[in-house]
């Protein structure tokens, strides 16, 4: 593995040139594996920002309150998941693992909707 550093530019250079001149120094150009990413939502005001999410199968989403008040998060249209109160500066991270569309609601205040969209990765 080669650390590139501040500079990538030249040292892929140095490594192009190492090549070319046959000294026997392999190049591998792989691109970045693609981890889970981790998707924000943030509480506030009694409103879900943003109120409709899409990430793909294996990320996770994190809720973040930051309102004044508690609040919580549960799934609508029979799905089962859910996040317990969470007091101000209180976070909730629920993987999604299947591509779907989920809507989802603050129990404590049911007026208050978001949906996560999971698109297949």
């Amino acid at each position: 593995m080669i650390n590139l550093g501040k500079h990538p530019g030249a040292c892929f250079a140095v490594i192009l040139s190492l090549v070319s001149a046959n000294v026997g120094v392999g190049l591998l150009i792989a691109a970045p594996s693609r981890a889970a990413g981790t998707n924000q939502v943030k509480i506030d005001n009694f409103t879900f920002d943003p109120p409709t999410i899409t990430v793909n199968a294996g990320d996770t989403v994190t809720w973040t309150n930051s309102d004044d008040i508690p609040h919580n998060v549960r799934a609508t249209g029979g799905g089962t998941w859910k996040c317990a109160v969470m007091d101000t500066g209180g976070t909730c991270d629920i993987p999604f693992k299947t591509a779907g569309e989920f809507p989802y609601f603050c129990a404590l205040h049911p007026k208050m909707v978001g949906k996560v969209i999971v698109k297949p990765s």
